[in-house]
């Protein structure tokens, strides 16, 4: 497991970040946790259950106590365990948006608004409870009570309750998992609008690595209390920092493989696997003969057409029989037994009109390349599989 926390403590208080995350225990959740959070930024929580992503929310808010961490939010600290700081959560400025929303069922959405607004002067509360409700799309429902709401509205009347707080940073848990896929898109749509003019730092929690990568600027990985690897959403999907990393976001094609050479003047690495010699990006800081775990996303590996063929096809060709073929509305999900080996498939999607045009079915053998530019080595650690 990689440890952030040097690039945590590093940092000047008053820095570029304005939110700054570094949390360990042992028990009795384990964490090991750092990272950062521009302001404007959203940082996205992804691991599976029991990870520890909500853990670390709530001891961003206060809510819990790690052991050992400090928690900076525009240079202010709210906790600092080597100094014995935990502020209280009421003196933390933070909005929360739970997965339960966490309204006063007996308020109208409006007095939900204006009960987090302590802060300003009543004559106030009214007329920005009203301007924030606008701003959630939920003008004209002011009156209404949870009950008589959706949970697509209860979700923006918890946002926008959130926001009443006038907050540091926005921690978002889960939000959009008790509601059903299509408001769930149309909220999603909405933060991301919404971002825009918000000019806090925003950590979402969720399971969901699609949901991250669409709304995310960087996505950090957790399992089991620590994180593994922390960036862009490319960068955690296309590169990875290890196998384990690669398996939690989702990759399916992680192998093991051999260094044959670096050849500089043509930009390549040769990486042996099975019985191919298969072309990479120049990678010299894997030695010759070292062994490697690789990766390559399904978008990287290429059909040889039976109807047209390339000379595209020509860049590390693969041969294998496709074991299963599962169409999903427009695409296919293929599964390709590798030269008939049960224990190495390659999968990948392919449009319904690419498979209809080849008349691909289960059992056919077909060709695919891999390409070069797709594959990403990572170094083989045994303290990082599963």
């Amino acid at each position: 497991m990689i440890d952030t926390s040097s690039a945590f403590t590093n940092r000047d208080m008053n820095g570029k970040y304005d939110l700054r995350v570094h949390l360990e225990q042992a028990a009795p959740i384990p964490l090991k946790v750092s990272f950062d959070c521009h302001r404007g930024e959203l940082v996205a929580l992804v691991g599976p259950s029991g990870s520890g992503k909500s853990t670390v929310l709530r001891c961003i808010a206060g809510l819990n106590t790690p052991r050992d961490g400090q928690v900076v939010c525009n240079g202010v600290e709210w906790l600092n365990t080597d100094r014995g700081l935990n502020e209280p959560p009421q003196k933390r400025a933070v909005g929360i948006v739970f997965q339960s929303y966490a309204l006063f069922p007996h308020l109208s959405a409006l007095e939900n608004v204006t009960v987090a607004m302590q802060h300003i002067s009543a004559d106030q509360r009214k007329s920005r409870a009203l301007q924030l409700l606008r701003t959630v799309n939920l003008e004209g429902l002011e009156q209404r009570r949870s009950h008589q709401l959706s949970g697509g509205q209860q979700q923006r009347i918890a946002l926008a309750r959130a926001l009443a707080r006038e907050p540091s940073a926005l921690l978002l848990d889960e939000p959009f998992s008790s509601v059903d896929q299509t408001t769930r898109r149309k909220l999603q749509r909405e933060l991301a609008g919404l971002r825009g003019r918000m000019a806090h730092p925003i950590i979402l929690v969720t399971h969901d690595v699609e949901e991250a990568c669409l709304l995310a600027d960087r996505v950090c990985i957790l399992h089991r209390g620590q994180s593994l690897d922390i960036g862009s959403p490319a960068k955690i999907l296309n590169s990875p920092r290890h196998k384990l990393a690669a398996r939690l976001v989702g990759q399916m094609n992680v192998f093991e493989g051999r260094i044959i050479e670096h050849q500089a003047q043509r930009n390549v690495t040769l990486l042996r696997w099975l019985d191919y010699e298969l072309e990479t990006r120049h990678c010299p800081r894997f030695a010759a003969g070292s062994t490697v775990d690789w990766v390559i996303p399904p978008q990287n590996i290429l059909l040889h057409q039976r109807v047209r063929p390339s000379r595209g096809e020509r860049e590390n060709p693969v041969h294998g029989t496709i074991d299963e073929l599962v169409v999903l509305g427009e695409v296919a999900s293929v599964t390709l037994l590798i030269d008939n080996r049960s224990d190495t498939t390659l999968t990948f999607n392919l449009p319904m009109h690419v498979v209809q045009r080849n008349r691909l079915e289960a059992q056919d053998q077909i060709s695919v390349s891999l390409r070069a530019e797709g594959i990403h080595l990572m170094p083989r650690n045994e303290e990082d599989g599963e």
